[in-house]
């Protein structure tokens, strides 16, 4: 027996799962099939989850601004609490970064008209375990905030049920063949068929492409790690800002009592179910302990995610030129969680066919065939 829907998406992180969400509540029959056993499992349940206007190209800082609304108010029985909470992102610079950090606060302003720049001191004064004389200036992102990514996620599943669409678990797709006006997907959990898919599936999204017959688009997968670290006995961390060295080196972030961190790297990888390495680990503290007193006697936890990126950086959202009714939906890369609400709403706006937007000119799969 083969299921039938307008919309079929592939991918259960918060990329595929806010589309499917924005569509069905726009009326399309809309099924979301998850090749895991449970959705989010990937980069989506990996991610640091900081909401920063003043993070990522132009483009993504556009979508970000625009995604903000929906996170501050989002639909009615969406969430029973907050999506966002204050925590500020403070770009720390040593001497020799200060053109760096110049340019990323002129950038920044763009976007954030809060963000300040802040001396050594004033920064030792909001992070006290920050070294003395070894960041001599920063700049402060007031507005960024944490996002509730579980919150978020369910609300988008919940919201796609209460609108009459469907989330099919363990439905890795093994062949997927047009036949007429309609694509048929043969998965682990039955045949599906819809005119239209959604091409959301992460890390996979090129492969996925590929077994439709239609050209990948170069998006390279990169792993990047994270760790929860104690702070010294007594330190409460909690109301400090997320820390990022301003060439993103290495970050910090308060994380229920404890600090995350990572060395911010970047390492091209297969799609799999990542695994941090213990030389990502070495270098994250060593760089940490340069810029904070602490001890690292014990790592609590560890991790890794994928983060997959476009060649030029910028998220791609749009129908493939090459196959009708073939949608992208991918390279999000750091940027997927603060961005979902405007990508989704695109994305709707394009499955209707309403006006453009400026905007989809930057995102169009196009622009990497034939770059301007």
């Amino acid at each position: 027996m083969v299921a039938t829907a307008d919309v079929l998406v592939v991918g259960a992180g918060i990329a595929g799962a806010s589309a499917a969400f924005a569509l069905a509540r726009a009326g399309f029959s809309v099924r979301l099939l998850e090749r895991e056993d449970q959705p989010g499992y990937h980069s989506t349940g990996r991610s640091a989850a900081l909401f920063v206007k003043s993070y990522g190209n132009a483009t993504v800082r556009e979508l970000t601004r625009r995604s903000e609304a929906f996170f501050r108010e989002p639909p009615e029985d969406f969430a029973e609490t907050p999506l966002l909470h204050p925590r500020g992102v403070l770009l720390i610079a040593r001497s020799d970064q200060l053109a760096a950090l110049e340019r990323e606060y002129a950038f920044a302003r763009r976007f954030v008209p809060t963000v300040r720049r802040l001396d050594g001191e004033a920064a030792r004064r909001m992070v006290p375990l920050l070294r003395e004389g070894y960041a001599v200036a920063a700049v402060l992102d007031p507005e960024a905030a944490d996002i509730d990514v579980h919150a978020l996620l369910q609300g988008y599943l919940r919201g796609l049920r209460r609108y009459g669409g469907e989330l099919v678990l363990d439905a890795g797709v093994g062949a997927i063949v047009r036949q007429g006006s309609c694509w048929r997907l043969h998965t682990r959990a039955g045949i599906h068929e819809a005119p239209l898919v959604i091409n959301a599936a992460g890390a996979w999204a090129d492969r996925l492409a590929e077994q439709a017959g239609i050209p990948p688009l170069g998006l390279v997968p990169m792993r990047r790690t994270a760790f929860i670290l104690d702070p010294p006995a007594g330190i409460a961390v909690d109301r400090w800002p997320a820390v990022i060295d301003v060439e993103e080196r290495f970050y910090v972030k308060p994380d229920a009592g404890r600090l995350l961190g990572s060395p911010a790297d970047e390492t091209p990888s297969p799609p799999c179910d990542a695994a941090p390495e213990e030389i990502d680990i070495a270098v994250a503290v060593e760089r940490i302990l340069a810029a904070f007193a602490l001890e690292v006697r014990t790592i609590r936890r560890r991790w890794a995610g994928l983060r997959t990126f476009a060649p030029d950086r910028t998220p791609v959202l749009g129908f493939a030129p090459e196959a009708e009714g073939f949608f992208w939906l991918a390279g999000q890369g750091g940027y997927g969680i603060q961005t979902a609400p405007a990508m989704a709403e695109l994305t709707r706006r394009l499955v209707a066919g309403e006006d453009a937007d400026p905007l989809l000119a930057a995102l169009r799969p196009g622009r990497l065939r034939n770059p301007a």
